[in-house]
Order: structure tokens, then sequence, then C-alpha cells
């Protein structure tokens, strides 16, 4: 389904299958903005294609954000099409996999080179090389967002339990990554706001083994996340450019 660039704001959300990605996928649908749902098997991801049956504004595209060639061949299709959006909002991530034995680990003795790799991979490097090949696609004369999700753990200076040494690791390079390019694209692409955004707990696959300890009120569902994140994506601004916030617009401290 090709979507006019003469739409209203378009926004291209990765992870956007499941979780938090797949809520604010919901979330802007429901007001008949266009969105590109990027996702590994986007394509065959039932909700998706439900909601294409619904005659959604929804083009869906399957890319592995941890290969780079395949991240440039995402920026291809978008050009050809052309899908030029203004909004990027990266909700890809993961902590835990059990087809890879990929856990939080507790103890120095259960850090690993494959855990590292994994959460670097698609936590830290993946968001950069997303904006490297799509932020040229994105218009210059409005204002546009790059917005990638982190985690309150991956704050150096809020680090006071330990553990989890590579989930941590990994979102605090992607906040250095984001807080980097925050200042080069200041003077490059004076129009774009870039934002690392902390979503709170939200009741998804990611957190579903951590959530006992999470009092009720303080554990957000989807829904609730997606609208929370959505509004600060949609008010952000000049001021806002380069934070680390939480979604209650809290600055964050790296």
């Amino acid at each position: 389904m090709a979507i006019s660039n003469a739409s209203p704001r378009i926004r291209l959300i990765t992870g956007a299958s499941s979780g938090i990605g797949l809520a604010l996928t919901r979330h802007w649908l429901g007001r008949d903005t266009p969105v590109i749902a990027v996702a590994r098997r986007a394509s065959s991801c039932l909700a998706l294609r439900d909601l294409q049956k619904q005659g959604m504004p929804l083009h869906c595209i399957n890319t592995d954000l941890t290969d780079e060639t395949a991240l440039g061949k995402l920026a291809r299709q978008l050009q050809q099409a052309p899908l030029l959006p203004e909004q990027i909002i990266n909700c890809a991530g993961h902590l835990h996999d059990n087809q890879i034995g990929l856990k939080p680990e507790k103890r120095l003795e259960d850090v690993t080179m494959e855990k590292l790799q994994q959460s670097f991979l698609l936590n830290a490097f993946a968001p950069i090389l997303l904006a490297k090949h799509l932020i040229p696609l994105m218009p210059q004369d409005r204002p546009t967002v790059f917005a990638s999700l982190s985690a309150r753990v991956g704050s150096i200076a809020d680090n006071h339990l330990g553990g989890w040494y590579s989930y941590r690791a990994s979102k605090a390079a992607q906040n250095q990554l984001l807080r980097t390019l925050a200042i080069e694209t200041r003077r490059r692409h004076p129009n774009l706001c870039v934002l690392a955004l902390h979503p709170g707990t939200t009741d998804t696959p990611l957190s579903k083994p951590f959530q006992r300890n999470v009092p009720a009120h303080k554990l957000f569902s989807p829904q609730r996340a997606a609208r929370q994140l959505a509004t600060l994506i949609d008010g952000a601004g000049e001021k806002d450019h380069g934070r680390f916030i939480a979604w209650d617009g809290r600055d964050l401290p790296w």
C-alpha cells in the first residue's frame, strides 16, 4: 500500500509487532495518521495484518535491525515508495531471550561475550545505525523527531543496585550515542529533535519475568505507555533536543 507524502505526519515505528511498538502503532493509526511498521517479521504479524484489514493507513516492512545491509535496503524502499517519515520511533530492544539463553546477569560470573554482544547489537548499535540510514530521508523544512526507547537502568548516575550488566551497559551506550547524535544534528538538521525515552515498567514480554516486585500502580499497560510516550513525542520541540526523559516528562540523570 502506497502512502502519499502529502498525507498527515508519517511515523515509522520499529519493534512494531509487539509491546510498546504495537501499542504506539495502534495509537497513531487510531488518529488516522500513517504508520510504517518495521519489525523482523512485520508482514506476518497477525495484529498488524488485522489493522491493515481494517483499512488503516499502515505499511509493514520486514527488517532485521541488527543487519546494516538490511537497514540500507529499508532506506532505499522508503525513498522509492516514497515514504519519508517525519517521526522515527525505535521501540526494538531486548532484555532476555530464552532461545539464546540471554537473561540479566546477577553476578560478574554470569557475564559472557555472547550476552554482551547480543545486548549491544539491538539495544545500542541498531538505534544509531537506524539513524545513520534514515535521518537523511527526513524532511528538513519542518519539525521532525528521532526517538528511541532507553531505560532508567541505563543511567550510570542512578545505578544503585548493580547487576544486569549487559542490559545496563547497552542502554548507557545507546544514551551516549544518541547524545552525540543530538550534538551533530543540531548543526546539520536544525529542525530535528533527538530523544532518549524511558517508558516506565510496562506489561510486555520484555518485563514479564521481572514484574513480581513492581507495585500495581507503577506497572503500565502498553496502551497507557503508548499514550504517555506519544504525548512526549508529538509535543517535542527544540527545548527537548538531546534529552533523556521519563514517561512523565522528567529528565533522567545520565
